[in-house]
């Protein structure tokens, strides 16, 4: 199957464009700046925002499918400043979308969406029927409408949105080099209130693994979660997280505290979001991950948990 990939450059795709080679499929590798590399394919440059250099890049090998992996976060986000971060990917889960089905004459997409835009559930893991998060803090809404409109237009071209928990592993901010583990060595990540927000995580090879499924799959459509097994709460992941990497457990502040300090939006991811369910995953992709928890896929990164270097 020729498959062009949208996005090829970033931490899923670079986990992605190996395994599409693996099973033999034609890769067309699409990214922004630098060109990818791909032993079974091609490597095409252009801006997603720009629909008649995608047009031009793309039309001559007429993909079969699409995986649509295309986003601009910062390597580092300012959770007081979400909204206008999140703004160019924003355009491109909207604009840029528009853009591919129309270079491509809307074959199937595979959409790279989120699983922890959910609307509260009360402390129990989120299926693909709870409704997303629209009223949530005021900085967070367009990104969810923008993800609204993702999932549609893929849905339109008979494709499936998979909803990725909290990316880990290489080129992410759980990486050793990445912002979330130089925050938490620091000690500038903190538990907020009770920790009890909940987080459903995934390695990027699993992220990738559960891409390449849903390309066989023609017959699943819509949402599906694509997230560990064990969702965690904070209060549990990060001191977990803290201990791998040898330093002593977060502080922990009021969460009126964080509010004042990290903006409506950061106060809430630290301590208000809904982990969520990955049966339909394994039932429909036939998929398993290969981190069955976070700790796994930490250990696989980091090495083995070493010891506080400073009294917990």
């Amino acid at each position: 199957m020729r498959v062009l990939v949208a996005g090829a450059s970033g931490a899923i795709g670079r986990q992605l464009l190996p395994l599409l080679d693996g099973v033999g499929h034609e890769t067309i590798a699409l990214a922004h700046r630098a060109p990818v590399r791909v032993s079974n394919g091609h490597t095409v440059v252009a801006d997603a925002l720009d629909r008649d250099a995608v047009v031009t890049a793309v039309s001559e090998f007429e993909p079969e499918a699409v995986v649509n992996l295309l986003t601009a976060i910062p390597r580092a986000l300012n959770p007081r400043r979400f909204e206008q971060q999140f703004a160019l990917t924003n355009r491109l889960r909207t604009e840029g979308t528009a853009n591919l089905v129309v270079a491509t004459r809307g074959v199937r997409m595979i959409a790279e969406s989120i699983a922890f835009a959910y609307a509260p559930t009360g402390g129990a893991t989120a299926h693909e029927d709870r409704p997303l998060w629209y009223e949530g803090p005021r900085p967070f809404r367009p990104a969810v409408r923008a993800l609204d409109e993702l999932e549609r237009v893929t849905a339109e071209t008979g494709g499936v949105a998979l909803r990725f928990g909290h990316l880990v592993g290489p080129g992410t901010g759980f990486a050793p080099d990445g912002s979330v583990t130089e925050a938490v060595r620091a000690r500038k990540l903190p538990l907020v209130g009770d920790g009890s927000g909940v987080f459903s995580f995934i390695h990027t090879h699993d992220a990738a693994t559960a891409i390449v499924a849903a390309l066989d799959r023609t017959h699943v459509l819509g949402a599906v979660n694509v997230v560990d097994d064990v969702p965690l709460p904070t209060g549990v992941w990060l001191p977990e997280f803290a201990h791998r990497l040898g330093v002593s457990e977060p502080r922990r502040i009021p969460e009126w505290v964080a509010r004042l300090a990290a903006g409506s939006f950061g106060a809430v991811f630290l301590n208000g979001l809904t982990g969520a369910d990955n049966g339909r995953a394994r039932s429909e992709l036939d998929w398993r991950p290969r981190y069955s928890r976070v700790n796994e896929a930490w250990e696989a990164d980091f090495g083995p948990a070493l010891a506080p270097s400073v009294p917990v």
